[in-house]
């Protein structure tokens, strides 16, 4: 408390913005995973995509995918999983493509599974940065 007033530390700013960062991972994910589902499911791809690489397509998916996860989770080892259950979802709906009408691809599942990891890393780099603390003691407050 200084002068009467309460002063919020940097350490109760990181941990808020953590936690409201988590929620929007939250909001965002499921609708972005249904719009994944359903982009690699529909027998024609909108025609925005039509000249777009299919695995760059793929790889960004799964990257934003499992970037939210991480945000969201905000564990490694809860982020770990959710990537191993998004590898298997991709999987999955790379085997059901068949029945789509659409050729699956292995290499599409490459692409999942680096999109996957490399998501995962960048969004727990995120969640580890907004909750790093000083490597010094009495170092410059934020």
């Amino acid at each position: 408390m200084l002068n009467g007033q309460i002063v919020e530390t940097p350490t109760v700013w990181r941990n808020q913005a953590v936690k409201n960062l988590s929620r929007l991972a939250l909001f965002l994910f499921w609708p972005a995973l249904a719009l994944v589902a359903w982009g690699e499911l529909t027998p024609h791809p909108p025609p925005v995509f039509a000249h777009v690489w299919d695995k760059a397509l793929h790889f960004t998916a799964y990257f934003g995918l499992a970037g939210l996860a991480a945000v969201m989770l905000r564990s490694w080892r809860a982020a770990a999983w959710a990537v191993l259950g998004l590898i298997v979802l991709g999987g999955m709906l790379e085997i059901l493509q068949g029945f789509t009408g659409r050729d699956p691809d292995v290499l599409d599942e490459v692409a999942n599974t680096l999109g996957a990891i490399s998501g995962a890393l960048a969004g727990w780099g995120v969640v580890w940065l907004l909750m790093a603390r000083p490597l010094v003691e009495g170092a410059a407050p934020d």
